[in-house]
């Protein structure tokens, strides 16, 4: 910041404003916590705070939609302080989290967490909800209450149950009556069931077997059941973490024939390999795992997302130290990558590296995503918006360090890629949160936002 004036004005002043439609040279008033206009460069303005943008991007805070901070569950893994920091940091102004080790599935759990959470979070957050097979029955009050989605396994994983087969019809007509979007974990139970006993009498510890258990074969099946019935119901079902392009070639057929399915990617996806788990073991045991063999498999996947067969990103943030996650075999190691420290960061190296476009990245990170989970106001650059922005450098370049990692995981994956583009300034509804590249020194601002099924009368507590 450059100059402060009345509290509730404030300029962006000489950047390039990016939306999904494009960019144009325009500064962004901010009066309170919307955007109050977009002007020509330098138009008469007097008394405002001034955020110098000059050669730079101005974007829309982005809205990672899938984030696990463990909290409350094992803070040692993770905690909403550090992951929201961590978000702040990267230019993410809203997440969506749920946590394995404390799973939500019932309203009080839902409220209790809540409760946990104020003033622990440094970004604005959304609370998902886990579906259990014989509590179908009660989502609606979960809706009510506040869930911004609820999300699905078609396999056991984490301790949380799958559904399959009539359970997950049963899912797909429940989501559909209340008109709630609905994540889902796409392996098919009885095939990585029969992997691992297969795997696990061959004695096999070395982590390439990940691939092997959590197969291409039970990711396609799951997928494909999945998308038939939403088309079957209506369901807003949205496949988490499609890992190649042919499970996203497959939905994009299913979407043609009429399903509802949307396809959510995750940028280790784009950029790791398959190989990488034969000397990295456990460091890269998360699932779907890796499937990028070689030069023609990474290219289908970017091509899919530039062509919008991914509807939206996230980082799937599953953080482990990497104590933990070398602490036993590959079979007891936790599955999960840390990643809310770097997916903007790789999604903006790929624009700037001319694998996408600035453009393709604020749709798929900050405007899809919104829509997808009806998070008003947000994702967007417009009169109106919640002022969440996120001013980028590109002339910024550094490497990705373990030493640089806000997150308690305390290590990237990414570790030694040179990227291009630095987040120097966040802001959450106005304010900054991220000033010249440093976090803000004050107390967590971030608030719990309800989802769109959110009852009207409990709205006002909702802001607490």
């Amino acid at each position: 910041m450059t100059r402060r004036g009345a509290a509730a004005d404030l300029a962006i002043r000489g950047g390039t404003v990016v939306t999904p439609d494009g960019r144009r040279e325009l500064d962004v008033l901010i009066g309170g916590e919307r955007i109050a206009a977009l002007v020509p460069p330098d138009a008469a303005l007097e008394g405002a705070a001034v955020i110098d943008a000059r050669g730079c991007f101005v974007l829309p805070g982005m809205i990672d939609s899938h984030v696990h901070f463990m909290d409350p569950g094992d803070p040692r893994r993770e905690s909403f302080p550090a992951g929201t920091a961590a978000a702040a940091r990267q230019g993410v102004t809203t997440v969506i989290e749920h946590t394995h080790q404390w799973p939500v599935n019932t309203v009080a759990r839902l409220r209790r967490k809540r409760e946990h959470l104020r003033g622990r979070a440094r970004v604005d957050y959304g609370l998902a909800a886990h579906v259990w097979p014989d509590r179908i029955g009660a989502l609606g009050e979960l809706w009510r209450a506040g869930a911004a989605y609820f999300k699905a396994f078609t396999c056991n994983t984490h301790g949380v149950p799958a559904i399959e087969g009539a359970a997950l019809l049963e899912l797909g007509r429940a989501v559909s009556a209340l008109d709630a979007p609905c994540l889902v974990h796409c392996e098919d139970e009885l095939i990585t069931a029969r992997n691992e006993r297969r795997l696990r009498a061959a004695g096999r510890t070395g982590g390439v077997v990940v691939a092997q258990w959590r197969s291409r074969e039970a990711e396609r099946a799951a997928a494909s059941a999945v998308a038939d019935v939403a088309r079957a119901t209506g369901a807003r079902f949205v496949v988490a973490h499609a890992s190649s392009a042919d499970v996203l070639d497959a939905l994009a057929a299913a979407r043609s024939a009429g399903s509802p399915v949307l396809a959510e990617c995750c940028p280790q996806y784009l950029v790791l390999h398959e190989s990488e788990a034969r000397e990295q073991g456990a460091l890269r045991k998360f699932t779907p795992p890796a499937r990028i063999r070689d030069a023609r498999d990474e290219r289908r996947l970017w091509s899919a997302f530039n062509a919008g067969l991914i509807h939206h990103i996230s980082s799937d943030h599953a953080p482990s130290t990497r104590r933990q996650k070398l602490a036993g075999d590959i079979w007891e190691a936790p599955f999960g990558l840390p990643g809310i420290d770097t997916t903007l960061p790789l999604m903006l190296d790929a624009a700037l590296s001319n694998r996408t476009t600035l453009e393709r990245v604020v749709e798929a990170y900050a405007a899809a995503p919104a829509r997808a989970y009806g998070i008003a106001g947000k994702g967007r650059l417009e009169v109106g918006a919640i002022a969440d922005v996120a001013v980028v450098d590109p002339a910024g370049v550094r490497e990705l360090r373990d030493a640089d990692v806000l997150s308690r995981a305390g290590w990237t994956p990414y570790a030694g890629m040179t990227v291009r583009g630095r987040v120097v300034h966040t802001l959450l509804r106005g304010a900054p949160v991220l000033e010249d590249g440093e976090l803000v020194d004050e107390a967590p601002r971030g608030r719990f936002v309800p989802g769109a099924g959110y009852a009207a009368g409990d709205r006002g507590a909702a802001r607490r």
